[in-house]
């Protein structure tokens, strides 16, 4: 989704006939603890990866979702004899090309972080003179992780204490490690506090101040462009009420702290998105949706979940039928997507529905409409001193800061210039994203000061036995690409993983039906014994249409949408369950 098919709808959740606009469905927790830590969304250039002698991959199936990553990490190995230290929940394709693939139990990365840095404060690898210089309260840190070393972290991870003290003493004793931070590791309850743990490593070894070292989970921050016009920032209405994607089906059902404490939502324009197969509490999500009072207008490119539920579907066009400009938060690029193709004659972009709504609604002359895409991008532009035709000859900004500024050597982006190792969780929203606007939700006396693991987790019960993460699958990015055919053809159906000896105490062979459920309801899916899992840990690779399961449901019936701490958002990879042959 490119910036302007992005941002236009933006202006009609200022325009004050607009009752609400649905926020951002996962990002807040990833981004609220590494700024936390670092004071803004940036870091070193991606590319440094390929400067580094260890790449460490945190949380993200690079392979699967990212090839910049994989591209830069193996040159590394190539080139410079670089290890690559990937460390995820379960033994995926990423993991199949590390030098050391560490596999721990989802939610507690956290307690590794913790343990990495008490080693290096044991065993000299700390950079005090840098956290001297550029952080908050190193004493502090260290008195805390005195009792967080690799035997109490065994306890939590599942990982061996040979295992940590392996990774701690690499990334210690390797001045260029650099750690890559993806969102995997935040989709659980305690996501913030993992990523400003995580981050946190870095800044004890003194990892930031080298060429491929440091810290990088997005880019998102460094982005010039002026969207004033673009989100009709002109004509703000505070009044406007922001709510959280993430719980549609709350919203869509009448409850009231997702209302925010207002009227019920009784008609919806959907763009870009796909609620009723995405979000969490699918059976509430789908309950909301067949309101006979509800309105629904989707504009899609393809008869999605959401679609099918629809009063009016409208045909939306593909990448290569309108004009945009795309960035992304794990490159430092921005590109232009420029239209080379017509359109059949009922489809129509997202501006041109945008626009026809303002003039029925009387917003039509207020500042931001009536442009064309090429002129939206003009403007987006202008910090840059270009426009569409220059951006068409050369393709793409570069927008990486310069060296000093992306390795925070000038200080880092809070007021006093230090890295937060002492978090204020009650005191700093995610970017764009106010408390207010997104409820200020979360249990801010339940998240430690100093980075620890904290078992806010769905942890696994006598009821309950296993933990659920639903991982994307390699050829489903989003639900779009599980509408393909081609997609569809290599990842063959809807499996759940499970191991081998799970599956024998439970008398589960491969290929069964097997029923997962909870308090949020049950699903039935094939079993994949196997598949790299740790006992006690089941993968639902997807994110697969619902109506390719067995009972037409998908996996996000199993998800939960209770919000996040500390700003909201949705935990995809946190959910405990029971299993049985169906």
């Amino acid at each position: 989704m490119g910036q302007v098919q992005r941002d236009s709808i933006e202006r009609l959740r200022h325009a004050k006939r607009y009752s609400g606009f649905f926020g951002s469905i996962c990002t807040n927790m990833a981004w609220t603890g590494f700024t936390m830590a670092t004071g803004t969304l940036r870091g070193p250039d991606p590319r440094e990866m390929a400067k580094s002698d260890c790449v460490v991959i945190w949380g993200t199936n690079a392979v699967a979702t990212q090839v910049n990553v994989m591209t830069h990490a193996v040159k590394a190995r190539k080139e410079r004899g670089a290890k690559i230290v990937v460390i995820d929940v379960y033994d995926n394709p990423t993991i199949k090309q590390a030098d050391m693939g560490l596999v721990l139990k989802p939610g507690t990365d956290a307690a590794l972080a913790c343990a990495v840095m008490h080693v290096a404060f044991r065993d000299g690898h700390a950079d005090r003179a840098y956290m001297a210089e550029f952080a908050d309260d190193p004493a502090g840190l260290e008195a805390h992780l005195k009792t967080r070393g690799p035997e109490w972290a065994s306890a939590i991870t599942g990982l061996s204490v040979e295992e940590i003290e392996a990774f701690a003493r690499l990334v210690g004793t390797t001045a260029r490690t650099y750690f890559r931070l993806g969102y995997g590791f935040t989709r659980q309850r305690n996501g913030s506090v993992a990523i400003h743990a995580a981050a946190s490593v870095a800044t004890v070894l003194g990892s930031w101040k080298h060429e491929g070292g440091g810290a990088f989970h997005s880019n998102n921050d460094i982005f010039r462009l002026d969207k004033r016009e673009l989100v009709g920032s002109a004509f703000h209405d505070p009044d406007v009420r922001m709510l959280d994607q993430s719980q549609i089906g709350r919203v869509l059902t009448g409850d009231a702290e997702a209302l925010r404490h207002r009227g019920p939502v009784t008609a919806l324009l959907i763009q870009n998105t796909n609620p009723v197969n995405v979000a969490p509490e699918q059976r509430l999500v789908k309950r909301g949706f067949l309101r006979d009072d509800v309105f629904v207008a989707v504009h899609e490119q393809f008869m999605t979940d959401t679609a099918q539920l629809a009063d009016i579907i409208l045909p939306a066009t593909m990448f290569l039928e309108h004009d945009d400009l795309y960035r992304g938060g794990g490159h430092q690029h921005i590109l232009l997507g420029p239209k080379v193709v017509e359109p059949p004659p009922t489809v129509r972009t997202n501006l041109f529905v945008i626009e026809e709504l303002a003039k029925r609604l009387g917003v039509a002359d207020c500042p931001g409409f009536g442009l064309t895409e090429r002129q939206h991008i003009d403007r987006l532009l202008a910090n840059y001193g270009i426009g569409y035709d220059e951006m068409k000859e050369q393709k793409w900004l570069d927008c990486q800061p310069a060296f000093e500024e992306a390795h925070f050597l000038n200080g880092f982006g809070h007021p006093d210039g230090r890295f937060r190792f002492k978090a204020d969780w009650t005191g700093t929203p995610a970017p764009n994203r106010p408390p207010k606007a997104m409820g200020a939700q979360g249990p801010h006396g339940e998240l430690p000061e100093f980075p620890d693991h904290v078992d806010l987790i769905e942890v696994a019960d006598e009821r309950h036995p296993f933990r659920l993460a639903t991982s994307p699958a390699r050829s489903f990015l989003n639900s779009t690409f599980a509408e393909t055919p081609s997609s569809v053809q290599k990842e063959g159906r809807p499996e759940v993983m499970i191991h081998a000896e799970d599956a024998a105490e439970l008398g589960i062979a491969e290929g069964d039906v097997v029923m997962l459920g909870n308090g949020r309801g049950e699903i039935r899916l094939h079993a994949k014994i196997g598949g790299g899992t740790r006992r006690g840990v089941v993968i639902a690779e997807g994110l697969w249409p619902n109506g390719a399961h067995l009972d037409g449901e998908g996996i996000n019936v199993l998800t939960g949408a209770d919000a996040v701490a500390p700003y909201g958002g949705a935990a995809f990879h946190d959910n405990r369950v029971w299993m049985r042959r169906a």
